[in-house]
């Protein structure tokens, strides 16, 4: 319900009722505006002084806002940037049978002695100087005898081993590892073995790539070929579009700054980092620890970068603006419509794209892209033959 002025004068005061007014109606008028100052794009929340208020007198205030810097964009159409061959070799392709081939791979529990490409149950300790090393214990790991997934030369010593052995070795590891304590040490390990399975690949043959729902073996080869290409296809794609935006951001002049759009950049790239982690069954802390960073160096490391992608930005919105590209609201109501139909029956992502914000955002993804196109298509060069798949075999 409604509260009588009077009492809520006597419950809060009459100076913090006339400032909370007075800033509703200064954000009010703030946005009114920046909406007529189409040169001034502010970023951030402004920063508001009331410097007079008292009741029956006009209100005196002060805004402070940081704007996003000039551009003045240099040459972006004529770049003569080349989009790369598509490659694809016979050795392309029979990698990749090979590695549907592991998938389909027999595994049968033995007695026998461990043989290479067995598969091998270990439970495992590693030491340093008979010192044990910081997270060098493990149980119920899997190796493939040859593959040298812990490091090169251990496998070794497992071959000739029997289920419930145990054995004790020593490894030197490479003067360069990915964990640098351990790079250029000669490690010690106590390995017991738990199980052995042999390994039985199946045959490259017709009968295979029907177990594929492929009709023979020339189909599934002719399948893999194209999912390549498609794949690198797409690859040089992407690298055309980073190439044409390097050279874009290169030639053009960019006023300062501010320092809280760095921030809020470099912020968003770490999220970006230990979103990807974590996805993929990490922890954002080890790796910190395997860097040998903190959260807030990792942080000023990423602000270089985080100036590129701010410029990147830039370059576009003022590219859009000098050549009138726009996206009308159907432009923005085709892509939710169509992500809706994508992803029909994830509620939550429904939801999320028909969020009043997500159309915001969606209004620049979909200008950065047709900005993008632009570029590609000012900047082709050369011939056709240039840009089409070039199908090799060796």
């Amino acid at each position: 319900g409604k509260v009588p002025y009077n009492l809520l004068k006597q419950k809060v005061g009459e100076l913090s009722i006339l400032e909370q007014g007075a800033r509703i109606a200064i954000n009010k008028l703030i946005g009114e505006v920046f909406a007529a100052e189409e040169d001034l794009t502010p970023i951030g929340h402004p920063e508001i002084n009331i410097t007079k208020l008292a009741p029956g007198n006009p209100m005196e205030f002060k805004v402070v806002v940081s704007a996003l810097p000039e551009v003045t964009l240099g040459t972006y159409k004529g770049l003569g940037v080349k989009k790369e061959k598509v490659e694809v070799t016979q050795e392309d392709v029979d990698k990749t049978i090979e590695q549907l081939r592991e998938m389909r791979i027999k595994e049968a529990g033995v007695a026998r002695e461990v043989q290479d490409t067995d598969k091998v149950i270990i439970d495992l300790e590693m030491f340093l100087d008979n010192v044990p090393v910081e997270g060098g214990q493990g149980k119920g790991i899997s190796v493939i005898i040859g593959k040298e997934y812990i490091v090169p030369g251990f496998e070794k010593h497992l071959i000739g081993a029997k289920k419930g052995d145990t054995r004790e070795f020593k490894v030197q590891y490479p003067d360069k590892y990915h964990m640098a304590h351990l790079s250029g040490k000669l490690v010690e390990f106590r390995v017991e073995v738990k199980e052995v399975f042999s390994r039985e690949l199946p045959e490259a043959d017709d009968g295979f790539a029907v177990s594929l729902n492929f009709k023979d073996m020339e189909d599934l080869k002719a399948n893999i070929r194209k999912n390549i290409e498609d794949e690198r296809g797409h690859q040089n794609e992407q690298k055309l579009e980073i190439e044409l935006l390097n050279k874009v951001v290169e030639g053009s002049k960019f006023g300062d700054i501010p320092e809280m759009l760095i921030n809020d950049e470099a912020h968003s790239m770490l999220h970006e980092i230990e979103h990807d982690i974590e996805r993929q069954g990490g922890k954002f802390e080890d790796y910190l620890s395997s860097i040998k960073k903190t959260h807030d160096e990792l942080l000023l490391d990423l602000a270089p970068e985080a100036v590129k992608r701010i410029k990147t930005i830039l370059s576009i919105r003022a590219i859009a603006k000098t050549e009138k590209i726009e996206v009308s609201e159907k432009d923005i109501d085709d892509e939710i419509e169509s992500l809706i139909r994508r992803y029909q029956g994830y509620q939550k992502i429904e939801d999320h794209v028909k969020d009043p914000s997500y159309r915001r955002q969606l209004h620049n993804t979909l200008i950065n892209r047709k900005v993008v196109g632009k570029l590609k298509e000012w900047n082709r060069s050369g011939s056709k033959t240039e840009n089409e798949i070039e199908k090799k075999e060796k």
